[in-house]
C-alpha cells in the first residue's frame, strides 16, 4: 500500500465544506472547454475593469491562496504547522511591468525573509525573477544604454535578496522561467550561490526537468561546484510551460527544448533526483512535484543510502490546495514537506490562478486523481457519520 494513499490524513486539515468547495473546483478543471470559457471570460472582465475580486476569492483563491498579505496569510502558516508542514510565502503577483511593481516584488520577497528569519514554520523564501524586470530584456542579446542600466539594476535586487537570505540564514528559491530567458537567470543564479554557498545552501536554483538538457546541466553544475568548492541548492520540478515551449518552438522553427511526451518528462524527473541524492553531500533539494511515483522513489533512494527522514537537506513540496495526499502524509511519517503559499491583492493573483488552472487542464490525470482522491474521502467520511 501506498503511503500516499491514507485520505484520512490527506484531509485532516480540511472541513466538509472545503471538500466540497474543492470538489467543485477540480470538477469544473476537469472539463476542458468550461474551463478555459471561465477562464477567458475572467480575462475579460479584467480587461473591461468588472470588479470580480469577491467571486474569485470565496472560490479559487481561497483554495490555492494565503491571503492577501504575509500577516493575511499567517492562519494558513498556522494551520499548515498544525500539522508539520511548513510554508514558503510566494508573493505571486504575475505581469508587472514597471519599477514601482518592481521595487513593491522586492519588498515583499525580504519581507518575507526577515518573517521566516528563525521561524521553523517558514523554511524557506522564494521569488520569480520576472516580477523584477521586464521579460523582454532577458530575451535580448544587444543592449541599448537605458537597457544595460535596467540589467544592472535587476541583478543588484537578485544580490540583495541572495545577501538578506545568507545575513538572516534562509534559503530562498530561484523559480524557473521559459528556456528562451532561463540563461539570462541562470548566469546570475551561479554567481549568487557560488558567492553564498560555501558553506551551507541559502541560494536555490530551479531545473525544470521536462527540458531535454537538465539531466546533463545538474551533472555539469555537480563538476563545477566541486571544482569551485561550493554547495548546490536544487528545486527540481517538471515545469509549467510546456504548451507554451511546444508552441514557440513550432512558431519559430526551432528545436523544440522540451520533453513532448510525459513518461519521457516522469524519466527524466526521476532520473535527476537519483544523481542528486548519489552527490547529496554536495547538494540540497527540494522535490517540487504532484507525482506520488517520484515522491515514492525520493522516499525508497532515502532508505537505500541510509539518509534520515528529517534530514534538512531533501524537502517534498506541493503547491497549496493540490496533492494533499503526498504533504500530509509525508509530514505525518516525519519527512520535511512545505507547501507553496501564493499570496497578494486577489486582482493581482488572478493572472496566477489562471496559470494553474490551464496548467491542471493540461497535465494529464492530475485533476482526474485530485477528484478521485476528494470523492474517496466524502464517501469515507459519510460511512464514518
Amino acid at each position: 500500500m501506498s503511503l500516499f494513499n491514507n485520505l484520512k490524513i490527506a484531509y485532516q486539515g480540511k472541513s466538509n465544506y472545503d471538500l466540497n468547495r474543492a470538489y467543485i473546483l477540480f470538477k469544473i478543471i476537469n472539463y476542458k472547454v468550461i474551463s478555459k470559457i471561465i477562464t477567458s471570460l475572467l480575462r475579460l472582465l479584467i480587461s473591461v475593469k468588472i470588479p470580480i475580486d469577491t467571486i474569485v476569492k470565496l472560490t479559487v483563491y481561497k483554495h490555492f491562496c494565503g491571503g492577501i498579505s504575509i500577516e493575511d496569510s499567517k492562519k494558513t502558516i498556522n494551520k499548515l504547522w498544525d500539522y508539520k508542514i511548513g510554508t514558503i510565502l510566494n508573493f505571486s503577483a504575475e505581469g508587472k511591468k514597471n519599477e514601482i511593481e518592481y521595487k513593491r516584488a522586492l519588498s515583499e520577497t525580504l519581507e518575507s525573509i526577515e518573517v521566516a528569519k528563525n521561524n521553523s514554520k517558514i523554511p524557506f523564501a522564494v521569488f520569480k525573477p520576472t516580477s523584477l524586470i521586464k521579460f523582454n530584456l532577458l530575451e535580448n542579446k544587444n543592449f541599448s544604454e537605458k537597457e544595460k542600466l535596467e540589467l544592472n539594476l535587476f541583478h543588484q535586487r537578485i544580490n540583495i535578496i541572495c545577501k538578506k537570505a545568507y545575513k538572516n540564514r534562509v534559503p530562498v528559491f530561484i523559480d524557473a522561467e521559459e528556456s528562451w530567458i532561463q540563461d539570462a537567470i541562470d548566469d546570475i543564479v551561479y554567481k549568487m550561490m557560488k558567492k553564498y554557498n560555501k558553506k551551507n545552501v541559502w541560494i536555490f536554483n530551479t531545473i525544470q526537468t521536462y527540458r531535454i538538457d537538465s539531466l546533463k546541466k545538474v551533472d555539469f553544475l555537480i563538476k563545477d561546484a566541486q571544482k569551485n568548492k561550493y554547495l548546490l541548492g536544487l528545486k527540481i520540478v517538471r515545469g509549467a510551460y510546456h504548451e507554451k515551449e511546444i508552441k514557440r518552438a513550432s512558431e519559430k522553427n526551432y528545436q523544440c527544448p522540451v520533453f513532448i511526451r510525459k513518461k519521457d518528462t516522469d524519466a527524466s524527473f526521476d532520473n535527476v533526483i537519483k544523481l542528486c541524492v548519489k552527490n547529496i553531500d554536495l547538494i540540497s533539494i527540494c522535490a517540487g512535484t504532484h507525482n506520488e511515483q517520484s515522491s515514492e522513489l525520493l522516499i525508497k533512494l532515502m532508505k537505500k543510502n541510509k539518509i534520515s527522514k528529517n534530514d534538512k537537506r531533501i524537502y517534498f513540496s506541493q503547491l497549496l490546495g493540490m496533492s494533499d495526499n503526498i504533504s500530509y502524509n509525508a509530514a505525518h511519517n516525519g519527512y520535511n514537506v512545505a507547501k507553496y503559499v501564493p499570496y497578494g491583492p486577489v486582482k493581482d493573483l488572478i493572472p496566477y490562478l489562471i496559470r494553474r488552472a490551464e496548467e491542471n487542464t493540461s497535465i494529464a490525470g492530475q485533476t482526474g486523481r485530485e477528484l478521485n482522491n476528494i470523492v474517496l474521502e466524502k464517501n469515507r467520511r459519510k460511512k464514518t457519520n
